[in-house]
């Protein structure tokens, strides 16, 4: 799952009017539209659809699939939303059987229809709704009303900076030739519902987001050979936790083992690693070798602030979390992963939390590039980004139940697990974000972090059952 910037998608718009009609275009959209209704209709016959209706191409696009819905049996109304409307399409769906309807007719019918098909804007119109549609989107909200947008929420920003304007909520997005930024990130995909892809022909480069799938996480998980022993499963070393905050070194040892550490060395002060021999014997409390280390999780504040320097400059891939992510050298290394929230990527970067969450791809992006580390930005929507530049990665979406304290202490014992199993850093980022997510929705509700890490062998066992099939559900 590919996501594009509008003017990526724009740009791909202009090659392919160069030499195929735009109405072929327009009408492969429709038929997509029409097709995606009519799979989801109980039944087609004597259904009622709303179709609002703004000026542009959006609206041309709904219109013609009004037309194929009126040709299989439904009924269809059609509210104009402006002065203007799609002159061939509107022709076009009167002489099917269509019928216009007032703004006011709309709303007081509004229960009787099967579903409303939002067409009033598209990826080239401003946030934010004009009255009476922003009332009318609103009451389609309260009311439960089924709502399908065509290729976006109306309203809804296509891609970051995101801002909170008045937008439709859509039950399902048919959206075409490529995914938007705003279908795969948040706040924009809540409001997206489940979406459709539906392929016009568009030839597009490479994207600026890429949406991990469950069956991507399965195909790319480490698994031991016949051959292999606890230490060529990889030694993860833990430098978490402190006598303040002694939880912290056991969620990650806990994180760590039940993603399928060959050995787990905690490398802590005493008191700390007699707290994580407690929940966990089988980890390793002597200096060693390891193929990566996690650090900062639950450490307080460290005299030695140092420890994160000379740390990167050994090479050994490393997990940098919490506390830790405040002893950032000048340079760092692409094999040294960060793992902030919002308020921490905002202190790196010196800039104001809600600009953060306003547009969290450009944050990622800018302090890749300026820690010169793999940044996986935690929050709604997992981001991972390199200092390389390139397509940023998207962990699978999981439930917001994973907002606790305490889960990305387990994140960074997952991630270094995987590190040391000799993954890339991007790619054990994405893994780890994933395989949390996956397991917070295979155990709905406020299941606490220490409880949910230890689903992980059964979560992590199904996915690879799966295989290609692997899905959330």
């Amino acid at each position: 799952m590919d996501g594009y910037r509008v003017a990526q998608i724009r740009a791909a718009e202009a090659v392919a009017f160069a030499s195929v009609d735009p109405d072929i275009l327009m009408q492969r959209a429709a038929a997509g539209l029409a097709a995606a209704i009519l799979r989801r209709l109980d039944g087609v016959y004597g259904s009622r659809a709303l179709l609002v209706v703004g000026s542009g191409n959006n609206g041309g696009d709904a219109l013609w699939a009004g037309v194929r819905l009126a040709r299989r049996g439904v009924s269809v109304r059609a509210w104009r939303t402006g002065t203007q409307v799609h002159a061939a399409g509107w022709t076009a769906f009167l002489a099917a059987g269509g019928r216009e309807v007032s703004a006011a007719e709309a709303l007081a019918d509004l229960g009787r229809y099967h579903f409303v098909v939002d067409a009033v804007a598209g990826i080239g119109s401003r946030p934010g709704l004009d009255e009476p549609v922003a009332g009318f989107a609103e009451d389609c909200r309260t009311s439960g009303a089924r709502v399908v947008a065509v290729d976006l929420p109306s309203g809804l920003a296509p891609e970051p900076p995101f801002v909170d304007a008045p937008h439709f909520r859509a039950a399902l997005t048919v959206t075409f030739g490529g995914y938007k930024l705003c279908q795969l990130t948040e706040p924009g995909r809540s409001a997206c519902g489940e979406v459709e892809l539906v392929d016009i022909g568009l030839e597009l480069g490479e994207p600026e987001v890429h949406q991990w799938t469950p069956a991507e996480v399965a195909a790319a998980w480490p698994v031991p050979d016949q051959a292999a022993d606890k230490y060529s499963r990889g030694v993860v070393g833990l430098d978490t936790g402190s006598p303040d905050f002694p939880g912290a070194a056991v969620l990650s040892a806990a994180g760590a083992i039940h993603a399928g550490a060959g050995m787990v060395r905690h490398l802590g002060p005493q008191p700390v690693v007699t707290r994580v021999l407690d929940a966990f014997p089988n980890v390793v409390a002597t200096q060693g070798r390891v193929q990566a280390l996690v650090i900062g999780s639950g450490w307080g504040q460290r005299k030695d602030t140092k420890t994160v320097a000379k740390l990167i400059a050994t090479g050994v891939p490393l997990v940098i979390d919490a506390d830790a992510l405040r002893q950032l050298p000048e340079t760092g290394r692409p094999t040294a992963l960060l793992t902030p929230h919002a308020g921490e990527l905002a202190y790196l970067l010196g800039m104001e939390r809600s600009s953060v969450l306003a547009d969290p791809l450009a944050a990622v992006r800018r302090a890749a590039e300026r820690t010169g580390c793999t940044v996986l930005l935690k929050g709604a929507t997992q981001y991972v980004a390199g200092p390389e530049g390139g397509t940023v990665q998207l962990a699978v979406p999981g439930p917001a139940w994973t907002a606790q304290a305490g889960s990305g202490d387990v994140l960074a014992g997952i991630a270094g697990t995987l590190l040391a199993a000799g993954l890339a850093t991007p790619t054990a980022a994405v893994l780890a974000a994933s395989v949390q997510a996956v397991a917070a929705f295979r155990s709905p509700g406020p299941v606490p972090p220490q409880q949910l890490a230890a689903t992980l062998p059964t979560v992590i066992s199904a996915l690879l059952d799966a295989g290609p099939s692997a899905r959330l559900a």
